[in-house]
């Protein structure tokens, strides 16, 4: 996003990240969002023709069930972002919808935003900690959410899309153990002093940090990091209704 938009000019100042400043890396979806930020961009994709909708409706009774399962899930996703995509070639264009799309629904985003985690991200930033931002959306969906919508401008490192049958597609996608190697590609080297993250995908993320954070883990999932992380893990939840964690009060 090149233009310089009113409500940036506002943007709280924080302290120079640190020449020996740990690195800090948080997940997006359901840690700093509640839900999934890449299916509200692509259901409102979908929804701008009925065409597109009908589509969608047409592929739905394979491809929802196989978005529900671990091992589908990214065929399945991909084939809405598809419907969703159908026409597009460039991932500019993309990026042009996705700022359209925050500036559209900004009051529904900012109500999705987590103000405990934005709590944490600013105590980071105002140590002068190296904050980063490594999720499996496109990476400008939530550079556009955090910067236009919660005035934070950390970088960010994500599912890198590009032209794909007539459509755009994930060429590489920052999920499970290829989200460390995203991180490190894009310069971020140094050990991982604390990671934040809701899901099990995220366990080498995790598992690599020296202080892992899960945070509003699904109910069903505790347990399970209970056991495949360090004793004493906090699990927490920062307000994200229905999910699992030890609550946390707001700064």
């Amino acid at each position: 996003m090149s233009e310089v938009r009113p409500a940036e000019v506002a943007a709280p100042r924080f302290r120079a990240v640190r020449a020996d400043a740990p690195l800090i890396v948080f997940d997006f979806d359901h840690t700093l969002y509640d839900g999934d930020s890449g299916s509200h961009l692509f259901a409102w994709l979908i929804k701008r023709s009925w065409w597109r909708m009908a589509l969608a409706l047409l592929i739905a009774p394979v491809a929802g069930p196989m978005v529900a399962w671990l091992k589908t899930r990214r065929v399945g996703i991909s084939a809405f972002v598809w419907v969703g995509t159908v026409g597009v070639h460039r991932a500019g264009a993309l990026d042009t919808m996705i700022d359209r799309y925050v500036s559209l629904h900004t009051e529904q985003i900012r109500a999705r935003l987590l103000p405990i985690a934005l709590d944490v991200l600013h105590h980071h930033r105002q140590q002068g900690d190296r904050v980063v931002i490594a999720t499996g959306a496109p990476p400008e969906l939530a550079r556009a959410i955090l910067s236009f919508v919660a005035h934070e401008d950390v970088p960010v490192v994500g599912t890198l899309v590009g032209p794909r049958l007539g459509a755009l597609g994930a060429r590489r996608h920052c999920h499970s153990y290829m989200k460390m190697t995203m991180l490190r590609e894009a310069g971020f080297t140094a050990p991982v002093e604390v990671a934040y993250s809701d899901s099990s995908a995220d366990l080498p993320l995790l598992h690599a940090a020296l202080k892992p954070v899960v945070v509003n883990p699904k109910r069903k999932r505790v347990e399970m990091f209970r056991r495949v992380l360090p004793a004493g893990t906090p699990i927490l939840n920062w307000g994200c209704p229905g999910r699992g964690g030890d609550a946390v009060g707001s700064a």
